[in-house]
C-alpha cells in the first residue's frame, strides 16, 4: 500500500482525495490544508471542503498557516514516513526541506498542458484566451512555479460555450484516475518523467481587477471568453448608470455592428450591445445588489425607470 499525504484546499482537489482514500491501493495518512477563513456576510470561519472531507473521513489533518515556518508539524509529517506528497491547488509554497520528507517525490496535480499556464489561473486563462483544448498534468514537484518534470497529461477540450466552472469539474473528474496512474507507475518504475521544455513556458498570472471589466471596444468574441472565463467569481462586469453589472453569460452575434458599448435592441434572447467587432447579446446578468436574472429583465427594469 502506497502512503500519501494529501496537500490541498478546494472543491477542485476533493475527488482525487476521495479516490486515494477510498483505493486499497493507498493509504491517506494525513490532510495538509489551508487555515479556517472567514466566510459570508456574518464572516464566521469556514473549514476547506479538503477538510470537511478529511474530518468526516476521520482522517488526521494540519493546517499550517507556513507550512516553511512550523517545524513542529514538519516533524510530524516526517514520523508518518509517507512514500508520497501529493499537492492540488494547496495554496503554499514548499520549501526543499519539505520536499524531501517524502521516499519518492512530491506529485503535484497541475490544470494546463505544462509547460504552458504555469501558475495561479490556468483553467480561466485557457479560457480567457480562446484556447480550444487544455488539460491536466501530473508533475514532480520542484523549487521552482510548476517546473517540474511531467509524468503523465490528459487532454481536454474546451467548447465555445463551455465556462470555468464547468471546466473545473471535467478537470475534478478527471484528476483521480490519472494521479493513481501515476504514483503506480512512479512506484514500479513503469512512468519516465520528462522535462519540461522551457520554449513553450506561459505564464498564467492572477487575475486584475482591471482585467474584470468589460472593455466594448474589444471584439465580441474576447468578451465573450472574459465572460466564460471568470464566470461568476471574480466575474465579468461593466458600469450601468454608476452601478455594477455583473455578467455571467454571452452570445456573440457575428456580422452585426454597433458602436462600442451601445446598448443596440432587447430581443426575446437577451439585451444586444456594440463592441469592436460583431456585437455581443448578454444572456444572464446580476445587478448591484440583486440576485442573478435574464438580461432582458434586468433591462426592462432600467427602462421602466
Amino acid at each position: 500500500m502506497i502512503k500519501i499525504v494529501f496537500f490541498g484546499t478546494p472543491k477542485i482537489a476533493v475527488k482525487s482525495l476521495e479516490y486515494l482514500n477510498n483505493s486499497k491501493d493507498f493509504e491517506v495518512a494525513a490532510v495538509v490544508t489551508q487555515p479556517d477563513k472567514p466566510a459570508g456576510r456574518g464572516k464566521k470561519l469556514s473549514m476547506s471542503p479538503v477538510k470537511e472531507f478529511a474530518l468526516s473521513h476521520n482522517i488526521p489533518v494540519f493546517q499550517p498557516k507556513s507550512i516553511r515556518k512550523e517545524p513542529g508539524i514538519l516533524e510530524e509529517l516526517k514520523k508518518i514516513k509517507p512514500d508520497f506528497f501529493v499537492t492540488f491547488a494547496f495554496g503554499q509554497i514548499l520549501s526543499q526541506e519539505v520536499l524531501d520528507i517524502p521516499k519518492y517525490h512530491t506529485i503535484n496535480l497541475h490544470a494546463s498542458l505544462l509547460p504552458k499556464y504555469r501558475g495561479a489561473n490556468p483553467i480561466q486563462r485557457a479560457i480567457i484566451n480562446g484556447d480550444k483544448e487544455t488539460g491536466i498534468c501530473t508533475m514532480i514537484t520542484e523549487l521552482g512555479l510548476d517546473c517540474g518534470d511531467v509524468c503523465l497529461k490528459k487532454v481536454i477540450s474546451i467548447s465555445d460555450l463551455m465556462n470555468c466552472e464547468e471546466l473545473f469539474e471535467q478537470i475534478s473528474d478527471l484528476s483521480p484516475e490519472l494521479l493513481a496512474e501515476t504514483l503506480k507507475g512512479l512506484v514500479d518504475g513503469s512512468i519516465k518523467p520528462v522535462p519540461q521544455c522551457e520554449e513553450g513556458v506561459c505564464m498564467a498570472n492572477k487575475l486584475t481587477k482591471e482585467e474584470t471589466l468589460i472593455d466594448w471596444s474589444n471584439p465580441a468574441e474576447k468578451i465573450h471568453n472574459l465572460v466564460r472565463g471568470i464566470y461568476k467569481s471574480p466575474c465579468a462586469y461593466f458600469l450601468h448608470d454608476g452601478k455594477i453589472i455583473k455578467v455571467l453569460e454571452t452570445k456573440v452575434e457575428k456580422g452585426i455592428s454597433g458602436k462600442p458599448g451601445e446598448l443596440i435592441k432587447a430581443g426575446k434572447d437577451g439585451v444586444q450591445f456594440g463592441c469592436g467587432q460583431d456585437c455581443i447579446t448578454l444572456l444572464r446578468v446580476k445587478p448591484e445588489g440583486k440576485g442573478e436574472m435574464p438580461a432582458r429583465d434586468w433591462y426592462n427594469g432600467i427602462k421602466n425607470r
